[in-house]
């Protein structure tokens, strides 16, 4: 996924949830969109570079979206991480439709925000439940995908999911673990889009409910996958975004004050 000619500044605060003051180079300072409703734990970080994307539609009231924040890497460097939400499926389905997930290769069509309660018999209470995409084909038959976006580096280096409770994310497993049952595929994906980030767990620390559903869900067949992100430059600035290699996920890392216990 393409972006369109960023301009960088730097990040003075985030406030009212949707909104963030960044300082440009000419010391104008800006309020831009933020295009997140989570906690943004370890991405809210005021005095880094950000990365905004600008609006020429004069009806806006924002001229700017809050884009990309370039972290600190304790090895030295920096890491990039999107806290745009909305780009997380269209990385996702840019990656589908080229197949360059192989595990989920090989299916003719696509659809996506799929209501799945036509597939379900077990369970018709969550009947109305949605996903970010289903798959289809006459020989590997109907897979359904839910989408996370990963973000959260926590101390000990390694990434997290979700930044805060999240009842909705857990009745999403819920609902893949209701496929399952009923016989589909039923995969819960991690876009990691934090170039930093080598590995996902889910974050007990923060929910434990989460993490316990989690992994009672990959028990009962749900797949967990989890796929990092690329961010290519151009004259110095980030120009795209896109999946890249699989990486590990640990169903039972704990995090503690004095380190983590896998």
């Amino acid at each position: 996924m393409d972006y369109p000619e960023l301009v960088s500044g730097i990040l003075r605060r985030r406030y009212k949830r949707f909104l963030a003051d960044v300082e440009l180079a000419d010391g104008t300072v800006v309020v831009a969109h933020c295009p997140n409703t989570g906690s943004m734990r370890a991405v809210n970080v005021p005095g880094c570079r950000v990365w905004l994307s600008p609006s020429t539609n004069p009806a806006r009231k924002l001229a700017w979206t809050w884009e990309l924040i370039e972290l600190p890497r304790p090895e030295g460097g920096v890491a990039l991480a999107s806290v745009h939400t909305g780009r997380t499926n269209a990385i996702v389905e840019e990656a589908l439709r080229g197949e360059r997930i192989e595990p989920l290769a090989g299916y003719a069509t696509l659809r996506r925000e799929v209501r799945v309660g036509d597939a379900r018999r077990s369970d018709a209470r969550r009947g109305d439940a949605r996903l970010d995409f289903r798959l289809d084909d006459p020989r590997h038959g109907t897979a359904f995908v839910e989408v996370k976006q990963v973000t959260l580096q926590e101390a000990d280096g390694h990434g997290y999911f979700p930044d805060t409770v999240s009842e909705r994310a857990t009745r999403h497993l819920e609902t893949l673990a209701g496929l399952a049952a009923d016989g589909h595929r039923a995969v819960l994906l991690f876009c990691v889009a934090h170039t930093g980030i080598r590995d996902v767990a889910p974050a007990a620390h923060l929910d434990p409910r989460y993490a316990e559903t989690l992994r009672r869900v990959a028990d009962a067949g749900v797949e967990v996958l989890a796929y990092g992100c690329r961010v290519s430059r151009r004259d110095g600035r980030p120009a795209g975004i896109t999946l890249a290699g699989c990486l590990p996920v640990s169903l039972h890392r704990q995090v503690h004050d004095a380190g983590v216990v896998d």
